[in-house]
């Protein structure tokens, strides 16, 4: 009989592990096969399960005979990993630093902009016992649960592992060197006690968890529930590959998806620079990829404040004290809460949006205590129906109500420089283009290089409020490029859309675009 699994934190299968079984009158010992299975003939009972293969952590499992379904036995790989919890706070408030790592480290903080700052030194971690720098994972679904680390062996108070955030907002890192020379970073997100500037930056925190397949599920990897096998080649046992069209989501209901949980997707070289090109395509749309639209921030002279998408949903972030609000790169999961509230913000009260990013607002998620549940749908349905432009209108509005955009797939994953449409548009002064001229030819985005309008792009719909104006189209294949554009609210606000993933991570680098981007800034601050 299958008494269960053993997979790795992307929950993939481990073949070959050493399994000792203790419990009443037996003591076996087996090695699972090649789907990570337990095969074995074990009378009812309390057993302990212990667990070892070379480049894992070691671990015991107590469980009870007989299961319903075959367990799941989760071993950590010795990669250095870690997290901030909680990872998004105020200047002044303490989170913990959960550190795993199967040798001694080196801990310190940084911020990130246009050069990367120490902020502290935050020690060198070793212990007394054996590699008891490492964690472990529970042995389930972490990826609904968490993982929640600093749990197991750290409940003495002396041994708790926190830090106060500084009092300067933004982007900070916590970054890993283990006495090997292994690395890991992982950001933590640092927002002022008060508003300190009159622009605030969102960072797609909840973008970053959507996309976090720590534990082997993801909105895009397994994104309904985690299969009762773990996975032995990718290609050939997941739904993502073996589905002609590509639709991830053909159902109604998604487990949901924990915050609790380190981000591979976030973790930059400890020596990458603001200007390095951006390595793999995760990174291309997440932190790794703000950070650069924080760097021309700050070599354009521009303050910010630095926000959680989360700190909106909470209630935590007065909206109404700042003039401008950037969203940068790929903020495509919202809660309707935080639409709304941003859609009022502009339509209403004034409030000035610069969109910076591509395929933003695509999705409505709900937030339930640590986790997100991503309402997605059955897509193959929605576009069948061929009635509703995006996953978020249809369950609340086209997001071009608010953007003046929308995502298509027209283009997706190719990359092109932009064309101008309207050269005599304020957002052009000083630029020196005419019509028909091209520029964003370079960005740092190396998932789908060829220009500034590239990975997912953006267009206008029926739903883009009055007065919407496309002032630059991107050159993608099939029509599929991004239409920069801009218009003025009712209410006396205004909302500049980019309109692609790619686009600021082309700001440092190219004249126009970074020209075109600071005028928008400038006229409105006033």
């Amino acid at each position: 009989m299958i008494i269960g699994y053993v997979s790795d934190e992307r929950y993939a299968a481990l073949a070959d592990v050493l399994v000792e079984v203790t419990g009443g009158s037996q003591a076996l010992v087996t090695r699972t096969a090649v789907s990570g299975a337990i095969r074995l003939d074990l009378a009812p009972g309390k057993y302990r399960f212990s667990f070892a293969k070379p480049g894992y952590g070691a671990k015991h499992s107590d469980v009870e005979l007989p299961v319903e379904q075959p367990l799941q036995f989760r071993l950590l790989s010795d990669d250095p990993l870690g997290y901030a919890w909680p990872k998004w706070v105020r200047a002044g408030e303490r989170a913990e630093f959960r550190v795993h790592s199967a040798e001694p480290y080196h801990l310190e903080l940084w911020r990130y902009g246009l050069e990367k700052e120490r902020v502290r030194d935050v020690g060198a971690f070793d212990e007394f016992g054996p590699r008891a720098c490492i964690q472990l994972l529970p042995d389930e679904d972490f990826s609904q649960t968490g993982v929640r680390w600093n749990r197991i062996g750290y409940g003495n108070p002396i041994y708790r592992q926190d830090i106060a955030a500084p009092e300067r907002s933004g982007l900070h890192y916590f970054h890993i060197r283990t006495r090997s020379g292994r690395t890991f970073a992982f950001p933590w997100i640092v927002a002022p006690r008060e508003p300190q500037s009159r622009v605030a930056v969102l960072a797609s925190n909840v973008r970053w968890n959507a996309y976090n397949v720590f534990g082997g599920r993801n909105n895009y990897v397994n994104p309904i529930r985690l299969p009762a096998v773990p996975t032995v080649n990718s290609r050939q046992d997941l739904d993502r590959y073996n589905i002609a069209d590509h639709i991830d989501y053909l159902a109604e209901d998604y487990d949901p998806l924990s915050f609790d949980r380190p981000e591979w997707i976030n973790d930059v070289p400890l020596d990458a620079q603001v200007t390095d090109m951006i390595a793999g395509r995760y990174a291309c749309g997440a932190a790794p990829a703000e950070w650069r639209v924080l760097g021309w921030l700050e070599r354009e002279g521009f303050d910010y404040d630095f926000w959680a998408e989360t700190h909106i949903h909470h209630g935590q972030f007065d909206l109404g004290r700042y003039d401008v609000l950037v969203m940068s790169t790929h903020p495509e999961y919202w809660t309707r809460d935080m639409y709304f509230r941003v859609k009022k913000w502009v339509h209403e009260e004034g409030g000035r949006l610069v969109y910076l990013g591509g395929n933003g607002m695509n999705c409505e998620v709900e937030i339930h205590g640590d986790t997100i549940l991503c309402r997605n749908g059955n897509e193959r349905d929605r576009v069948a129906a061929g009635l509703t432009e995006s996953r978020f209108h249809a369950r609340v509005e086209s997001e071009a109500n608010l953007l003046g955009v929308v995502y298509t797939h027209a283009g997706v994953m190719t990359g092109a420089p932009y064309e101008v449409v309207e050269p005599d548009h304020w957002v052009f002064e000083g630029t020196g283009v005419g019509k028909g001229d091209i520029f964003g030819r370079e960005t740092l985005n190396t998932r789908c290089p060829g220009g500034a309008s590239g990975h997912e792009m953006d267009k206008i719909s029926e739903f883009s409020p009055p007065g919407t104006i496309v002032l630059a189209h991107g050159l993608n294949p099939d029509e599929g490029g991004a239409d920069m554009a801009i218009y003025e609210a009712r209410g006396g606000g205004a909302v500049f859309s980019a309109s692609s993933i790619a686009y600021g991570s082309c700001l440092l680098l190219d004249a126009v675009a970074s020209r075109l981007t600071a005028n928008v800034l400038r006229r409105f601050l006033g």
